[in-house]
């Protein structure tokens, strides 16, 4: 599966010169943030993801990913609604492959 790239919108704070950029994978979910002189990055396994939580207001929301493995979660905002919820179900999507996966292991 290739990678999916949803980048915040510049007219929200924080992002007006370098918008934050999330990556999600069938492996991991990744946040870039960068500065002038510094990039921010969390990433965080899909097989770790314990919730995702999305804020909706009236154009922009915010995203919540947190993670099993007790972690800092890994949070964004200014993004659309579709991009927040495609987000949310493409990691949801990827959650469900790999359930089936880890059970045939085991037996």
């Amino acid at each position: 599966m290739p990678v999916e790239t949803f980048q915040a919108s510049r007219w929200t704070r924080g992002n007006f010169l370098f918008p934050t950029v999330i990556e999600v994978s069938e492996r991991s979910v990744v946040r870039r943030k960068r500065s002038f002189f510094s990039t921010d990055e969390i990433s965080i396994s899909v097989s770790k993801i314990a919730s995702v939580h999305i804020k909706t207001g009236m154009i922009w929301s915010d995203i919540l990913i947190e993670s099993s493995g007790g972690s800092d979660p890994l949070t964004s905002h200014g993004h659309t609604k579709g991009d927040a919820r495609r987000i949310k179900q493409v990691l949801e999507e990827y959650q469900g492959q790999s359930v089936p996966e880890a059970r045939s292991t085991a037996g």
